[in-house]
């Protein structure tokens, strides 16, 4: 039987190498792992993250450890706080520590490519979360396969995959991988998902994977239509956009500018009433005297004369915004 991650690099033209695996010792990360060790001899190195969030991860590592000295693949290990903040999601704030500390590890080592094992499922799980925060066009898009963050091309080249193709390889070759004891806790999101819809989901849609993955292509056409439009309005606007330029777009045309501004410039998402409001009092600033202060997202929009500045939450003088005129 062959390895299915193995079939998904070889169609992954010009791959990038030398190549980083984000390895866990998990399932997925394992087939990953191997499938590229056997494909680049010598041009494969291995990153695993300890959360140390469980008693469990010091024995992740020891294995890791292991399975690359076998596989003759360099190992390469850090250990981050990934506890959350209160009032902030557990899954988020470890999501946050590993790309940041896997970013790390490859940088430290030369290597700018990392690949991760996300499959078919984990796809299905994201736009299904994203559904249900009631998510544009940007979350139902899903993970795309190659994204920039922290100086690290992040790669993705198993979205094609389902999860039980890539474990009954596993139980077929007889590689041995760990398993994560919160994988059946209940408390988190992508566990209720995976536990309790997907089955659904394989009984009444037997190709959900696939419609999903092709709902997620067109998603990701339309943000991107939307960005590039996005892109020249906020050009005509210019850097603070002027409201004069902001007020004769029509009102999707304008959200549509204001969240990339907001997104692009400042890296805040603005909430859906956050964002009504702020169009709204674009739309009534028709005189000189008419202010504009709004809390969005961790800061504030302000008018400034006749242009729109965003400020973060912690004190900070107007003279050190950077997007500020001088």
């Amino acid at each position: 039987m062959e390895n299915p991650a193995a079939q998904a690099l070889a169609s992954w033209a010009a791959a990038p190498l030398p190549l980083a695996i984000a390895y866990s010792g998990g399932a997925d990360s394992t087939a990953l792992l191997h499938a590229a060790a056997a494909r680049w001899p010598g041009q494969v190195h291995a990153l695993h993250v300890h959360h140390g969030l469980q008693q469990a991860a010091d024995d992740f590592e020891a294995h890791c450890a292991t399975a690359c000295a076998v596989l003759g693949v360099p190992l390469h290990s850090a250990r981050v706080d990934a506890r959350h903040a209160p009032g902030e999601s557990p899954e988020d704030a470890a999501r946050r520590a590993r790309y940041a500390t896997l970013a790390a590890l490859a940088l430290s080592r030369g290597l700018r490519h990392v690949a991760l094992a996300q499959h078919a499922d984990d796809q299905v799980e994201t736009m299904l979360i994203a559904l249900g925060r009631g998510a544009g066009l940007d979350g139902l898009a899903g993970m795309p396969r190659c994204m920039a963050r922290h100086g690290v091309s992040f790669h993705r080249p198993l979205l094609d995959v389902p999860a039980d193709a890539l474990r009954a390889w596993l139980a077929a070759s007889g590689v041995a991988h760990v398993v994560d004891p919160t994988n059946a806790d209940l408390r988190y999101t992508r566990n209720r998902l995976r536990q309790l819809v997907l089955p659904a989901l394989e009984a009444a849609l037997p190709q959900f994977r696939e419609t999903f993955a092709r709902s997620a292509r067109n998603a990701a056409r339309g943000s991107a239509l939307l960005a590039e439009l996005a892109v020249l309005d906020l050009a005509e606007a210019g850097a603070p956009p002027a409201l004069a330029v902001l007020r004769a777009l029509p009102r999707e045309r304008l959200a549509n500018a204001l969240r990339h501004w907001l997104r692009r410039d400042h890296g805040v998402v603005p909430s859906e009433a956050q964002l009504e409001q702020l169009q709204d009092q674009i739309a009534a600033c028709s005189t000189r005297g008419h202010q504009i202060r709004l809390k969005i997202a961790s800061g504030r929009v302000e008018r400034e004369g006749a242009v729109l500045h965003w400020y973060n939450a912690s004190p900070l003088s107007r003279s050190a915004d950077p997007a500020r005129k001088r």
